[in-house]
C-alpha cells in the first residue's frame, strides 16, 4: 500500500514530435501595394509647376495687357516708374542762370531727363553740366570757356568745330605754331556736389606734325585758400590724333559754403623756347574720381 501523504508527480507536457520542429517562422504582415498612378482623363488638364521664367512671362503679359487697356498713358507710367529716386542738384537754380536758351525749363521731368542723359549746354556752348550715375555733378569747360595766351590771334592758334559723344559741334582750339603756351581755366567749387572727391583733368589731342614737345608740359591746380597741386606732363610719349586726358590734381568738394570759391587749373609751358604745333585743346573735365567719389559727411 502506498503513502496516502505522498505528493503526486507533476504531470509534463507530451513531448513534441519530431515533425514539428523547429517552429515556424512568424507570420509577416503583407504591405499593401499602392496602385500605380492612373493617366488622367481625356480632357482634365492640370497647373504644372511655377518656375522663375513662368513667373516673368505672366509678369510681362499682365504688363502688356495694362499697356493695351491704357493705352500711352499706361505705358509712360510704366516707364515713368521704372526711373530710379534721385534729386535735382540743390543749386541747379544759380547754375540754370547760365544755361542756354534752349534749355527746356518747362518741367522737372524734362529737366532730369537732360541732365541725366546728354546734359545741359551753358553760355553759349561754352560749358556743360550733366549729373553722373552717383548723382554727382559733373561738368566740362570747354576751349572757350578757358584763357589762352593769344587764342585769338590766327598766327598762333585757329579755332575749329570738333563733334561731341553727343552730336552737338562745339569749338576747340588748335595750336598752330608757338613759343609761350598757357591756358588757365576757373570754377567755383560750390557748384558741386558736397563731400565728393573730384578729379580735374585736360582734354586735348595732338594731331601730325605735332613737334617741339620734347620738354615736359606743366599743369597745376590751385584750390580756394591758395593750396597748389603741380606736376610735369611729357607730350611726345602720348598717344596721336585721338582725344587724351591729362590728368591735373584732385580734391574734395567742400561740404560749407565758406570753405568753398574759385579754383584755378593751368597747362603750361614757358621757360623751354621751342616752337610748338600740332595740339588741340577741347577743354576741361571736372567729375568724380572713380570708386572714391564720396567722403562721409560730419
Amino acid at each position: 500500500m502506498g503513502n496516502e501523504n505522498s505528493i503526486p508527480a507533476p504531470q509534463l507536457p507530451p513531448p513534441v514530435p519530431p515533425s514539428s520542429w523547429p517552429p515556424p517562422p512568424p507570420a509577416v504582415v503583407s504591405q499593401r501595394r499602392e496602385d500605380p498612378p492612373r493617366p488622367p482623363p481625356q480632357g482634365a488638364t492640370y497647373q504644372r509647376e511655377t518656375r522663375p521664367s513662368d513667373i516673368e512671362k505672366k509678369r510681362e503679359k499682365e504688363g502688356d495687357e495694362k499697356n493695351t487697356r491704357y493705352g500711352k498713358q499706361g505705358r509712360d507710367h510704366h516707364q515713368q516708374s521704372l526711373k530710379p529716386v534721385v534729386s535735382l542738384p540743390e543749386n541747379l537754380q544759380d547754375i540754370l542762370k547760365e544755361a542756354d536758351s534752349d534749355t527746356d525749363k518747362s518741367s522737372t521731368d524734362k529737366l532730369y531727363d537732360q541732365l541725366y542723359s546728354s546734359g545741359l549746354f551753358l553760355s553759349h556752348k561754352t560749358k556743360k553740366l550733366w549729373v553722373n550715375k552717383l548723382n554727382c555733378n559733373c561738368f566740362m569747360l570747354y576751349a572757350r570757356a578757358l584763357s589762352i595766351t593769344w587764342g585769338e590771334d590766327p598766327r598762333y592758334w585757329k579755332w575749329i568745330q570738333v563733334q561731341e559723344s553727343s552730336g552737338t559741334m562745339i569749338e576747340a582750339a588748335e595750336l598752330k605754331r608757338v613759343c609761350w603756351l598757357e591756358v588757365n581755366g576757373r570754377l567755383d567749387t560750390r557748384k558741386l556736389t558736397a563731400g565728393v572727391r573730384y578729379e580735374v583733368c585736360f582734354h586735348v589731342m595732338l594731331k601730325d606734325p605735332a613737334q617741339g614737345w620734347e620738354v615736359p608740359v606743366n599743369v597745376r591746380l590751385v584750390l580756394p585758400g591758395g593750396k597748389k597741386q603741380e606736376h610735369k606732363e611729357n607730350l611726345i610719349s602720348k598717344m596721336r590724333v585721338q582725344w587724351i586726358e591729362i590728368p591735373v590734381g584732385q580734391f574734395v568738394a567742400p561740404v560749407h559754403d565758406d570753405e568753398g570759391g574759385e579754383m584755378e587749373f593751368s597747362l603750361y609751358e614757358i621757360e623751354g623756347g621751342a616752337w610748338k604745333q600740332g595740339l588741340v585743346i577741347k577743354g576741361v573735365s571736372v567729375k568724380p574720381k572713380s570708386h572714391e567719389y564720396r567722403i562721409p559727411l560730419e
